[in-house]
């Protein structure tokens, strides 16, 4: 797990309900991603729509349709599998969601940073007045 930074308790993602959205920065610029458990599976993906490069999800958290089967974008209505991320209706054409490689051990979910997506920098302690 050489690298994995730590992104939420593993019970913390229940089964196709709320996601768990994160800053992060893909090459050098703030994003947000999302990871959510679906089919027993956590999967994760820049927040991003294909269609147009806008947050999709519903309200903080919400990103599936309301029979909880497809990821779906609250302003273009672009319908994603959960399982990979590809587009399978509206105006995404033939386009994916930008995977966040993720790992779920020992009751913690950890995702991977890249060259290309990076944890943002800790801040720095605010310093004794």
């Amino acid at each position: 797990m050489n690298g994995a930074v730590p992104l939420c308790a593993s019970a913390a993602l229940e089964e196709r309900g709320r996601a768990w959205v994160w800053d992060l920065l893909e090459y050098g610029r703030p994003v947000r991603a999302f990871a959510l458990r679906f089919d027993g599976v956590v999967r994760a993906y820049l927040n991003r729509c294909v269609h147009v490069p806008t947050e999709m999800d519903w309200q903080p958290g919400d990103f599936l349709d309301l029979e909880r089967r497809w990821i779906l974008c609250s302003i273009h209505g672009a319908a994603y599998e959960p399982a990979n991320g590809r587009c399978v209706g509206g105006p995404c054409g033939r386009g994916k969601l930008t995977p966040v490689e993720v790992v779920e051990r020992n009751d913690m979910v950890y995702w991977y940073p890249s060259p290309a997506l990076q944890a943002l920098p800790a801040a720095a302690p605010e310093s004794p007045p």
